[in-house]
């Protein structure tokens, strides 16, 4: 899509659900799309509309090995409810060989240890699944609320890093409509998620920044 046609869909598409845009994003897909999940809070959401629209829909999940138990729970849980098409893509190396090479996940004080940690245990991954799976719509949960970054963002945009229709059906949505939603369809949250790669909910990990697509 042109920028000019991303515009426009962005206009068409705020009045519209999630239910009715991802069905808008399956059309474009060319029957190759997929939705990204990590778990965290709220994204059992996204992952119901999208087996709503297509059951069988491949779900991509780095799992970098360092989420809680809770957030594994909380994804079988989901896998089994959902019967969810999980993709589980690993880093090259465990969390005990990484953090015995390189020693414990940097702080937010080691800007270059973070971005390094990220690279292996969740850009080459993800970037790994992604070739793999070489989708033409990217649908995501992003929403503008998250941190700076994603505000300046729409529900469609074409994302560089992967060369994808990155499609967020819930981006202009709050908290508490997506509370709503999760209590309406009976779907379970997660609150005890960490990503370590992150360090902090304003702090991108790359999968949705420029600089991550230039780690390799």
């Amino acid at each position: 899509m042109t920028p000019e046609e991303i515009q426009r869909s962005n206009v068409e598409l705020r009045s519209r659900s999630p239910l009715e845009i991802v069905r808008w994003a399956l059309e474009k897909s060319q029957g190759r799309a997929l939705v990204s999940t990590n778990f965290r809070p709220y994204e059992a959401a996204i992952l119901h509309v999208a087996v709503q629209a297509q059951p069988d829909i491949p779900v991509l999940w780095v799992d970098h090995g360092y989420n809680r138990a809770a957030t594994y729970l909380h994804a079988e849980n989901l896998k089994a409810r959902l019967k969810l098409n999980l993709k589980a893509y690993l880093p090259l190396l465990t969390p005990a060989h990484r953090d015995a090479v390189f020693g414990p996940v940097p702080d937010l004080a080691d800007e270059t240890g973070l971005k390094e940690f990220s690279r292996q245990m969740k850009l080459e991954p993800f970037q790994r699944g992604m070739r793999e799976l070489a989708p033409v719509v990217w649908i995501t949960a992003l929403r503008k609320v998250q941190n700076p970054n994603r505000a300046g963002l729409d529900i469609v945009s074409h994302d560089e890093n992967f060369g994808a229709l990155k499609v967020s059906p819930f981006f202009h949505w709050n908290d508490t409509e997506l509370e709503a939603y999760l209590a309406k369809n009976d779907l379970p949250n997660e609150w005890d998620y960490f990503d370590p790669a992150k360090a902090d909910e304003k702090r991108e990990c790359g999968l949705h920044a420029s600089w991550g697509g230039k780690a390799r």
